[in-house]
């Protein structure tokens, strides 16, 4: 096998891996990065592509994806949560950004129909005529998957997105392996630590009744896939007495989730806390909601579109209310703003936050601490290759797992080649 890295190597987004056989060829992922205009990773014809395995939903890994159906004889292979959640995003994709984008409406439609569906776990699946894949559950998002990959006696893993920990939706990620030659392993959060999830938990739900039973609104905002809901379950899960609302595409959301509930944790508590919310209606509604106590659970988990725009113009300037950000913020984003001066804009211009703002990370990827748990876990002498984070962790992180694991370990640049 022949690797090349198109993108995500030392920098977290537009995730795509190359992986070449002997006759055909396949593509890991194919993402995008989502500024206001957005960028893609290296190209590559899409005649020299015969399928792409995407790991889960998440712009970053799928955002590129339709490029490759203007043409037919590409087929995606995927879970069919994924593929579902995926074109849930990638039409919110093609609505806020097309004019920038390389790809139509009818271009995600050829991919739907090009698709062969799979489910989390499956394993032994022939992929072309040389290559044959498993897709072990990655606790990283609903639908999501790693990708083991066997090909002329060599077995490669790819993490994508992995996440150890047991979350109110998921399970921690299938680690049963086996022996491995190739791991190309995520290095987001490889130098730091996430505070314990019960810990953080407790956190969030002591601060959304103290704002609450003081008179307030808590504003959570929230990715619409994964998220959102993980938030609805754990309030539900702790009996929380308050009103909680959710608005916007993680409505969208849940209804595809409620046809996969075989991918959840806990499907009796997810039908529960989903069954539990005030469904944002209207804006008349929302209205109501931004002067009446409880909790609101709305996207954009980072304040850039969306209902949570609204809701945070009103809410940041209310003393007693407050904002719990729940999700990574991405540098230049209204709420990477918000956290790091505290600002935020209200009628357009730039304006002090008033309500209370904390931050709570409910991270969906391996610590530093899990990333290494799963290196305990690999069988064989794998070379491996850190890739998904910024440069110095994937250079870090390579180095470590050479010096803790003994494995030939390092961070490929975009563009890099290597044969295994």
């Amino acid at each position: 096998m022949e690797i090349m890295f198109l993108g995500g190597a030392r920098e977290v987004g537009k995730s795509a891996i190359l992986v070449k056989g002997e006759k055909t060829n396949l593509l890991l992922d194919y993402g995008a990065q989502t500024s206001k205009e957005p960028s893609f990773p290296m190209h590559v014809q899409p005649k020299e592509v015969h399928s792409i395995l995407l790991t889960h939903a998440h712009l970053d890994h799928s955002g590129g994806v339709p490029l490759f159906f203007l043409r037919e004889g590409v087929e995606l292979v995927t879970t069919g949560l994924t593929l579902e959640l995926s074109t849930l995003l990638l039409e919110d994709f093609i609505k806020l950004s097309g004019f920038y984008l390389p790809f139509e409406y009818i271009d995600l439609l050829a991919m739907e129909k090009s698709t062969r569906r799979l489910k989390v776990g499956d394993k032994s699946v022939q992929v072309n005529s040389e290559f044959v894949a498993s897709f072990p559950s990655s606790g990283h998002v609903p639908g999501g998957t790693t990708i083991l990959l066997e090909n002329g006696g060599k077995r490669l893993l790819y993490t994508g997105d992995i996440n150890l920990r047991e979350s109110q939706l998921l399970s921690g990620a299938d680690l049963d392996f086996g022996e491995l030659d190739v791991v190309i392993t995520e290095s987001t959060y490889s130098q730091t630590e996430h505070d314990p999830r019960q810990k953080i938990e407790d956190e969030f739900v002591s601060f959304a009744r103290e704002i609450v039973e003081r008179g307030g609104v808590l504003l959570v905002p929230a990715f619409s896939v994964g998220r959102a809901q993980e938030l609805a379950c754990l309030l539900r899960s702790r009996n929380f007495p308050h009103p909680v609302a959710m608005d916007g595409m993680a409505l969208k959301a849940n209804e595809i989730l409620f046809r996969y509930q075989e991918s959840l944790r806990d499907p009796v508590l997810f039908r529960r806390a989903i069954e539990g919310l005030d469904v944002v209606s209207g804006w008349s509604h929302r209205r109501k909601l931004v002067r009446t106590p409880g909790v609101i659970i709305s996207p954009a988990g980072m304040l850039g579109g969306g209902a949570s725009v609204f809701y945070n113009s009103e809410i940041s300037q209310q003393p007693r209310s407050g904002i719990a950000i729940v999700a990574f913020q991405v540098p230049g984003t209204p709420g990477r703003t918000l956290l790091e001066r505290g600002l935020t804009l209200v009628n357009g211009r730039p304006t002090k936050v008033k309500a209370e703002l904390r931050r709570f990370d409910f991270s969906g990827h391996a610590g530093r601490s899990e990333l290494f748990e799963m290196f305990n876990h690999i069988k064989g002498h794998p070379r491996v290759f850190t890739v998904h984070g910024d440069g110095n962790s994937c250079e870090v992180f390579a180095r470590e797992i050479n010096e803790r694991f003994g494995f030939e370990a390092s961070a490929p640049q975009i563009g890099d080649r290597v044969t295994v």
